[in-house]
């Protein structure tokens, strides 16, 4: 259980520094490992101290918990309370979340990766058994008799014998002068005794959204603030060459123009080149923005064209590649095979597209900032914030808001950046409002990718050779300018890692380089390869003459361990250790069986209608998705949606529900109307419009399964979505005859 953290009975000015509130009687800290604290020697030095994730009791019993993370609907603010109450025996009713600031002693705080739970539910638990035990200790004291009598249960410490009680309250003071305990002497409940991990807990935050009593980053009011909206060059990497100073002025309520400071390649989380206008309110802002006028210098992206681009993947995805992972002579044995069949399969540019656009707010002032920002990632943003002006990063402190959604978008910190430059120049509070235009336009998007498969069968149909390739611009080129193919880490992202049992295999990549601002998006690399996989296995299927579900049940065959590594792939495995999270087929076949037990998938459908399935891991965590549609004059209507999931121990099942229904709509956007065109370097699309998100007319029916496992826990925010776009190809190709290799689905339906 242990993980070797560094926990430390810590200060009241401890608490308040590392997330501006006051903390209680008795506070704890934990360290994460390569992280090498300071303790401060007396409560009138803690600016030394290097907290990390801790718990405060107040002397009325309150139990304030530290979330480090960002909220953004997924529950994390309710997930990592939950993990500490259980091993503190905590009332829940008792307990008070707070959110934690930007500090690099929390380790790491980037809120993606579907990694918060899977990465923290070890220490957690470990801070809840260490404050348990502190109080257990002094209420031993108290009543002088051996710790062995005594126990913790909500939010007490009771006296077996003699039933006698005593409150967290009554004991914090004493608590916090107790010794210690080390990590290897804990004691941890059994699952069996979970009262809240496992159950669905309600969001300590719902209360507070459905009020509107909730701070968002538009929501942030500072006095004497500036709202700021900048005008960006269309294509990334050009400059302003001239514009129109005076005209905005003329505006009433624009107070200022600034022409943001030049930046190059390459582009990482710096501001883009523009101007920004500066007003009393928003709107003025916008207005004087119109006015600008400006001249650009495009410069060498303005070449670039999404169609063109395309339409050369495609042509060099049919030829071999740079290899990155075999087996056999793939080959030979597809040059000697019965039957041969080969497809490639494509996905446009995407965008992430939250309800809320980015948003901060920044004030500097005698060296310092402070910025309140919708974050996913406040220590990228304090560190980013500082390169920007020039100061330290100690200088800078970051307030995470309540995200309204994020998807990967909001952990690029260059929103921020434009705000505290903007603050620094004026010397007064600024927002930067992001319009849904400008986030369409000036994002970081999901590459344009190719993907050719070839496969080759014996006289039996079984597959004996199997040729995989993929191109697409790299996420590194935006920090590097120069990366040009794709990288291990992004291969390793449904691609490196297929689990399939056959003798004769080669995944292989192509150059692919870069032209706008490349990031994550839910579910990263997965969302291409899941859709190329998936798809491929059903034509194979469909091919042979056997259900799609035995298909998957051969290619992944026997029960075992796959490990890439072993033909020579540098698997990356979401940055978990593969000893805890290996690849199980068991697993993965398991979620496809419960997938036709519980959905029916297999059962026979009315004319014009049809199922698909596609199965996929990513971030350490099982899924498989069934998708029912209806194909009738040339419009495909979904009908319903099941999925499976097996992300190891659930936290918080009502969360988990909510995520994969998300999910579940977040890949149907994808599949059936996700599209970004580039001409001449820009973006085409500005807003909803024209980048379509599904409206609730579309959304289908969705049922989610979720299979109970003591597996250490697996991400859930995106392991969803990557089986979703073939499942619906899939269905659309049982429903109409018809296969679609080339997102998205309304090229070629009405959707």
């Amino acid at each position: 259980m242990s993980t070797n953290h560094d926990i430390k009975s810590l200060s009241r000015r401890d608490f308040l520094r590392y997330t501006s509130v006051a903390g209680g009687a008795f506070v704890l800290g934990t360290v994460l490992p390569g992280i090498s604290p300071v303790w401060a020697a007396s409560e009138t030095d803690s600016s030394s101290n290097t907290l990390n994730l801790f718990v405060s009791i107040d002397n009325d019993g309150t139990v304030n918990i530290v979330c480090h993370r960002s909220e953004m609907g997924q529950g994390v603010r309710t997930g990592i309370p939950q993990i500490v109450a259980e091993e503190l025996c905590a009332d829940w009713a008792k307990v008070n979340v707070v959110q934690g600031l930007a500090d690099e002693a929390y380790g790491s705080q980037n809120t993606d990766g579907s990694r918060s739970i899977r990465r923290f539910y070890t220490t957690m638990r470990e801070m809840g058994a260490t404050a348990r035990t502190m109080l257990e200790q002094a209420a031993a004291q108290k009543w002088n008799v051996p710790i062995s009598e005594v126990f913790a249960e909500n939010g007490a410490i009771v006296h077996q014998s003699s039933g006698k009680t005593l409150g967290f309250g009554e004991l914090a003071k004493a608590a916090s002068a107790q010794q210690v305990p080390q990590v290897k002497t804990l004691t941890f409940k059994s699952p069996k005794d979970f009262k809240l991990i496992g159950k669905p807990v309600t969001s300590v935050d719902l209360p507070n959204v459905l009020t509107g009593n909730t701070v968002f980053g538009q929501d942030v009011q500072l006095e004497g603030m500036l709202y700021a909206t900048i005008e960006r060059c269309p294509v990334v990497g050009g400059t302003v060459k001239a514009y129109d100073k005076d005209a905005p002025l003329k505006v009433a309520n624009v107070v200022d123009v600034i022409e943001m400071p030049k930046q190059h390649f390459p582009v990482l989380f710096k501001n883009l080149n523009g101007v920004a206008v500066l007003a009393s309110n928003t709107w003025s802002a916008l207005q004087g923005r119109q006015t600008l006028n400006i001249q650009w210098e495009l410069g060498e992206n303005q070449r670039h064209d999404s169609a063109a681009y395309l339409a050369d993947l495609e042509k060099r995805i049919v030829t071999k590649g740079k290899s990155i992972r075999s087996a056999g002579d793939a080959y030979s044995a597809f040059d000697s095979a019965n039957n041969t069949m080969s497809a490639t399969y494509t996905v446009p540019y995407l965008v992430h597209a939250p309800m809320e656009p980015p948003a901060a707010t920044a004030v500097f002032k005698n060296g310092q900032c402070e910025v309140w920002a919708c974050t996913q990632t406040p220590q990228s943003t304090q560190q980013n914030v500082a390169g920007a002006l020039g100061i330290d990063k100690s200088m800078v402190k970051v307030n995470v808001t309540l995200l309204g959604g994020g998807f990967g978008r909001k952990s690029k910190p260059d929103f921020s950046v434009e705000a505290a430059i903007l603050a620094q120049k004026t010397g007064k509070p600024v927002k930067v409002v992001w319009s849904r235009e400008d986030d369409i336009r000036h994002g970081y998007y999901h590459a344009i990718s190719a993907q050719h498969f070839q496969a080759g069968l014996d006289d039996s149909g079984k597959v004996t050779s199997w040729v995989q390739r993929t191109a697409f611009p790299s996420i590194s080129w935006t920090f590097t300018g120069t990366t040009d193919e794709p990288q291990n880490g992004e291969l390793s992202l449904g691609f490196g890692d297929l689990p399939f049992d056959i003798d004769n295999l080669s995944c292989e990549i192509h150059k692919a380089p870069a032209h706008v601002r490349i990031g994550w998006i839910r579910s990263v690399s997965n969302i291409q390869h899941g859709f190329a996989i998936g798809s491929f296995v059903d034509e194979v299927a469909a091919k042979t003459g056997v259900p799609t579900s035995d298909m998957w049940q051969t290619l992944i065959g026997e029960d075992r361990i796959v490990d890439p590594k072993t033909q020579g792939f540098k698997y990356e495995n979401y940055g978990e250790s593969y000893d805890n999270f290996p690849i199980e087929t068991k697993r993965l076949k398991n979620v496809l069986n419960t997938l036709l037990a519980k959905s029916g998938a297999n059962n026979a459908t009315s004319e014009n209608e049809g199922w698909g399935i596609s199965v996929h891991r990513s971030f350490v965590t099982y899924v498989a998705v069934a998708t029912k549609v209806k194909v009738e004059n040339d419009k495909v209507t979904v009908l319903e949606m099941h999925s499976v999931i097996d992300a190891g121990r659930v936290v918080n099942p009502d969360r988990v529900k909510s995520q994969q229904e998300g999910a579940m709509i977040f890949g149907l956007s994808i599949a059936l109307m996700g599209e970004i065109t580039i001409k001449e370097g820009a973006i085409e699309q500005s807003n909803y419009h024209d980048y379509t998100v599904l409206r609730m007319h579309q959304s289908p029916k969705i049922v989610t399964h979720i299979v109970e496992s003591d597996a250490a826990p697996g991400g859930v925010g995106e392991p969803g979505v990557p089986p979703v776009a073939a499942s619906v190809t899939n269905a659309i190709y049982q429903a109409s005859g018809k296969r679609i290799r080339a997102l998205p689905i309304n090229k070629h339906y009405s959707v």
